[in-house]
């Protein structure tokens, strides 16, 4: 749905307040359709980031797993060469975790 948001669950360090924000905002835009909302609607746009920030939060704090945490250089790297495959050249910073 939205490509431009990160797995967040289960990276050492675990996801910062700032990416799980970016990752709600990201997530308001796609469902609202705005990339900035009107004046009118500013009031609910923020509010809605602030939510889903929270919720993510409280979910992201809830999951378990077995599993190791990711290295999230070693995960960059990966999209990146997954990047190359796909489609040629393109700039590391663009998959960067």
């Amino acid at each position: 749905m939205c490509r431009n948001i990160k797995p967040l669950f289960n990276f050492d360090p675990p996801a910062s307040d700032a990416e799980i924000r970016a990752a709600a905002e990201q997530f308001v835009r796609k469902i609202s359709g705005f990339h900035k909302p009107s004046k009118v609607n500013e009031t609910a746009y923020s509010r809605a980031i602030d939510e889903t920030s929270i919720i993510t939060k409280r979910l992201l704090s809830s999951l378990i797993t077995n599993s190791e945490p990711h290295n999230r250089e070693i995960e960059a790297q990966r999209a990146h060469e997954r990047a190359l495959k796909r489609f040629g050249n393109v700039s590391e910073k663009e998959y960067l975790l």
